[in-house]
Order: structure tokens, then sequence, then C-alpha cells
């Protein structure tokens, strides 16, 4: 496969920066419409409360089948047609979702869905690759806060429209957003043709030679991983506790949910902060954030709603943080290979995401809040150990390097 170096040849001015936001938030809502309505979607298509979290994992599984198959195409092939492709089939199974009721149906559908969901990963590589260097984190930056609210937003709006006109309207109305999002892609976003030559094949094998020649790659992925599976757990398990033991309904779950949107703040802190050169330090105060907040939901005074409202807070601030300073390492890493690392980047992170996912109703299920609490902190208290033996372990390197 051979490569060349080229420069952007269209710059991204601040209203296409913020459509670029508005698109990947409203397509990576498609992964959260469910978090806080599986305890209705459930019974409806014959799943029982232990397998409801199925329908989250299943679809971030997906999501992760498509950042690894899917979205190194970018690197291939003109990036707005597999945008409009891909969003195209979103919006299919979406629609097939919401008129099923068989649970194997479903459940395959929830898979689609996060399949077909991966354009989002084609924009963020496409707006850095259009951005200047020097601004590069900002315009990342940006575009996560978008993405992030895209993920808060889903949940109360799927609560809202659930509570006044059934969990099937939320998949419709996901759909007929997703034929929006193709009808702004096919008239707004600039084409984009790769300077890579090569084949499919090859493209996917060089993935393992990415991951095996940046450390840097490997580490933020695992960080971010982690620190998904927590994020994951945490929405996949607030809703029941808030329904089931503080007699919460689906629009007191949304107005929490947008309490929890606070969050987004971080990612334009973020991007400066990583165009600024203070990565290594921010990402450990993500790090301890993340661990921090589920702390507050069992001490004592600061237990009960007002626990989990600052841990949706600080939580999501701390996952959103972490994202975008990864981000803005691995892209500048090699610039023909950024749809390439930004896939084996967020593949890492929905598998943490899936994982997550998978093992929250059955925690909370057996354990209740406690256990859910203390799962979600071990995650990301497990990435700052390691963040912090990475850390030395480069002091030493970088020592000896200078002794000799």
């Amino acid at each position: 496969m051979s490569t060349s170096t080229s420069t952007p040849s269209h710059s991204l001015s601040p209203a296409l920066v913020l459509l670029f936001a508005f698109c990947c938030g409203a397509i990576v809502a498609n992964l959260y419409y469910a978090q806080p309505i599986i305890e209705l979607i459930a019974p409806a298509v014959g799943l029982s409360m232990h397998q409801a979290s199925l329908i989250v994992s299943l679809t971030q599984i997906g999501y992760a089948l498509g950042l690894l198959f899917l979205v190194p195409l970018a690197d291939l092939l003109e990036s707005r047609r597999l945008m409009l492709l891909t969003t195209l089939a979103a919006m299919v199974c979406l629609l097939a979702a919401a008129f099923s009721s068989a649970p194997g149906v479903f459940l395959g559908m929830s898979l689609l869905i996060g399949l077909s969901s991966v354009s989002v990963q084609m924009l963020i590589p496409l707006a850095a690759h259009l951005a200047p260097e020097a601004s590069r984190g900002r315009v990342v930056g940006n575009i996560m806060a978008g993405l992030l609210l895209g993920i808060l937003l889903a949940r109360p709006v799927a609560s809202l429209i659930a509570e006044y006109f059934g969990w099937r309207a939320v998949y419709v109305m996901a759909a007929a957003l997703m034929l929006g999002i193709v009808v702004v892609i096919a008239t707004t976003i600039p084409r984009h043709a790769p300077d890579n030559r090569g084949h499919y094949g090859h493209l996917l094998l060089s993935l393992f030679g990415l991951l095996r020649r940046y450390s840097t790659l490997r580490q933020r992925a695992l960080y971010q991983g982690l620190m998904f599976a927590s994020f994951s757990l945490f929405w996949t398990v607030a809703p029941m506790e808030l329904v089931r033991h503080y007699g919460f309904s689906q629009t007191h779950v949304a107005l929490f949910a947008l309490v929890g949107a606070i969050g987004a703040i971080a990612a334009p802190i973020a991007g400066r902060l990583a165009d600024a050169g203070h990565t290594r330090r921010a990402t450990r105060v993500a790090l301890v954030l993340a661990p921090l907040a589920f702390a507050l939901t069992l001490a004592g005074p600061l237990g009960g709603v007002i626990g989990l409202v600052l841990c949706a807070v600080l939580l999501n601030f701390a996952v959103q943080l972490n994202m975008v300073l990864g981000q803005r390492e691995v892209y500048g890493l090699e610039q023909n290979s950024r749809a390439r690392l930004n896939a084996l980047y967020m593949t890492s992170i929905f598998i943490g995401g899936a994982s997550g996912s998978a093992i929250a109703s059955p925690i909370y299920e057996s354990f209740g809040w406690q256990g859910a609490a203390l799962a979600g902190a071990a995650f990301p208290a497990l990435a700052l150990l390691l963040a912090l033996w990475h850390g030395r372990r480069a002091a030493g390197e970088q020592g000896l390097a200078v002794g000799k």
C-alpha cells in the first residue's frame, strides 16, 4: 500500500465545525436511546431483566465491529459516500427495530444499529485532516463536545418520548433523524479522497502494524476502554436505581440525564489543554475524577439522588476529558492513517463499553447500587494505576537514554 502526504484542500469554518458536531451527536445517539428504557423494551420483546442489558451491549459490540471493519475504509475510499451508505443502513435498522417483537430479531437489529452508526468515526478523522495542526486539538474537542451531547441527550430524549408515545416511537424518531442527516451529509460535507492506494485486506492487516508500532495508541486505547466500561455501567444502572428506589418516572430520568450533560464542557477544555502541552497532567486528573465520582454516591449525606447527580456530572466530565486528550495524541501519530488509528482507538473504547453494559444488569440485580458503584470505580482506578506505571517506566527509559 502506497501513501503520500497531502495538505487539506478545504478549510474548516466555524459553521462547518458546528455541522460536524451536530452530525456526530445525532448519529452516536443511536447507541444510547435504549439505555434508560430497557425496562420498557425487554418485556415487550420477550427478554428477561437479566437479559435486558444485552440490548445496550450488543449495540456497542456492533459499533466496535463497524469501527474495526468499516471505518478503516475511510483511508481507502471517498469518505462522504461511505458516510451516506452507513447512515442509510442505520435508518433501515432503526425502523426494523421499531416494529420487531421477537427477542432474536430485536437483538439482531440492535447489533446492526451499532454496526451502521460508525459514520461518526469517519467524520472526526476528516475534521482532523482539514484542521490546521495548531488548532487541531481545539477543533476535535469542539466536535467531540457535540458527540458527547448526543450521547447524553439521547437518554432524556428517549425517556421523554417513551413516557408519552411509547418506546417504539423512539426508534421511529431516530430513523427520521438519520434521513435528515443523510441530506445534510450529501449537501454540505466536503468530499475527501484519501491518498492511500491498496486493497481492503492490506488495509485491515495494517491495523496490526499500527497497533504494534505505537505504544501511545495501545496505552490511550486501554485507558479509555476502562473509562468507557465505567461510563456504560453507570448509565445502564442509574436509570434502574432511580426508577426502582426513588420512584422516578421516565420524565424525571430525562431531567437527571440532562443535568449529567453538563459534563460535555470537558471536550473543548481538553482540546485546549492538549494543544498547550498538558496532556499527561490532564489525563491523571481525569483518571482520578472518575472513581471519585462513584465514591460520592456511597458517602453518607452525599448519597441518594444528589450523589447520583454529582456522579453523572463528574463521570461525564472525566470520560470526555480523557477521550479528547487521547484522540489528540493518536491523531498526531501518522497523518495518512488517521481513520485506522481512530478505528483502533475507538474499537477498544466500545469493547470496554460493551463489557461495562453487559455486566451492569447482573451486578445490579445481585448486589444493588453498592456493587455497581464499586465495579464502576474499579475500572478507572485500574486505568490510573496503569497510567502512573507507564509514566514512571517512560521516565526511567528517558533517564537511561540521557545517561548513555
